[in-house]
Formats: structure tokens, C-alpha cells, sequence
């Protein structure tokens, strides 16, 4: 900094120094980005199918998920049928009864590492990307259950499935945490290889109500 002041007394001007220019190149920018930029919107494009919830039941297929779709009247012996024999967690306020389903009442991350099932239902399905999302409300039940039993059942209504991911957003709280599934946990972080199960649920089944 002496050298630049006495640069500047001798009418020379100051040497700009890395940090110097970078400070001026993030002032210039923000100063740019106060001016409104209108996104274009043209990579939107309408889903192969006009029908949204068999293109979804094709999609989460793709993930190596069991799919079955079922009327309102037929999901509680689904259920019944897939959690026999097995201990499974149901959130509260979940719609049906699972029979010998244990309710969360704050259980830790030890019991829930006992608890093969988890059942909840979901917020919205995307078509085009077979994606589910849970807000965690009603139903869905709090991160750690649909993510430590070893395999998650959702139920998903047939008017909860739209047809892309913006039309997911516009529907989502952002003050609210999301769960975005799509397919059993996995990774191909080794080799490309593709392993399930890694970081959560290795099956994952969907119901799916039509309405």
C-alpha cells in the first residue's frame, strides 16, 4: 500500500493488485445483478404422454421400484399384504390402517435401525423424472423415517402426480423440508458401478391411488 500511495503522489498510477481487482470485478457484478434478467422459459417441453400417471408408473419402474395401482378401496389389504410378517413404522396421521404397525412416537435412530418397513404417503409425483417428494407433513412423517428402514412403501394419489419438475416446485413450501425420491437409495460413485441401498431404503414400493 506504501508503494501505490507514493505512486500516486509521483502522478504515476497506483499498481492494481489480484485482491484488488477481485473486489472490483464482485463490485461491478452485484451492481449488475440488482438489474431484473428475465429467464427464458423455452426448454419447457410437454411429457411424451398425455397420460401423466401411467408415464409416472413407467418412470419409477425405471428405478427398479415395484409399482402397483390400485382404487381407493383396495389399499388397505395392499398394505395388509406387504408388510406381513415384517415390523414396519407408520407416521402420524397416515390415512389407513396398517395392522401391526408401530406409530413414531419419537423413536431414536436405534429403533428405527430394528424397524424393517416404513409406510407414508407423499406430497406430489413428477411424471416425466418418476420422482416422489415429501414435505414431512401429515402422512409423511419426519426425514429419518423414510430414510433408515430398510424398505418404504408410499402412497401416492393419482391427482398428486403432475407433469415435471417446475410444476413440482410451484406446488412445494420451500420453508418446509423435501425428501426427493426417485427409485431405492443408490450411488455409482465407485467404478460407475451402481450399488442400492447406500445411504437409505434398498426397496422401495409405490401405491398408487386412481381417483
Amino acid at each position: 500500500m506504501v508503494a501505490a500511495y507514493i505512486g500516486w503522489k509521483e502522478g504515476r498510477r497506483p499498481a492494481v493488485n489480484a485482491r484488488d481487482q477481485v473486489i472490483d470485478n464482485v463490485r461491478r457484478a452485484i451492481v449488475t445483478a440488482r438489474s431484473t434478467v428475465e429467464a427464458p422459459r423455452g426448454y419447457r417441453a410437454a411429457p411424451a404422454s398425455s397420460d401423466l400417471v401411467g408415464l409416472f408408473v413407467e418412470r419409477v419402474a425405471d428405478y427398479h421400484a415395484s409399482v402397483v395401482r390400485c382404487g381407493h378401496d383396495e389399499v388397505g389389504n395392499h398394505l395388509a399384504r406387504l408388510v406381513a410378517g415384517h415390523r414396519v413404522v407408520v407416521p402420524d396421521g397416515f390415512g389407513w390402517l396398517v395392522p401391526g404397525a408401530v406409530p413414531d412416537r419419537g423413536l431414536s435412530h436405534a429403533d428405527l435401525e430394528t424397524v424393517e418397513m416404513v409406510v407414508t404417503s407423499a406430497t406430489v409425483g413428477i411424471a416425466t423424472t418418476g420422482t416422489i417428494v415429501l414435505d414431512h407433513g401429515r402422512g409423511q412423517g419426519r426425514r429419518a423415517l423414510s430414510l433408515v428402514p430398510d424398505v418404504h412403501i408410499c402412497v401416492v394419489r393419482s391427482d398428486q402426480v403432475v407433469a415435471d419438475v417446475p410444476d413440482a416446485v410451484a406446488l412445494l413450501n420451500p420453508a418446509r423440508p423435501q425428501t426427493w425420491i426417485s427409485g431405492p437409495s443408490a450411488t455409482s460413485d465407485i467404478e460407475l458401478e451402481r450399488v442400492e441401498g447406500v445411504h437409505g431404503p434398498r426397496t422401495l414400493q409405490v401405491l398408487i391411488i386412481d381417483l
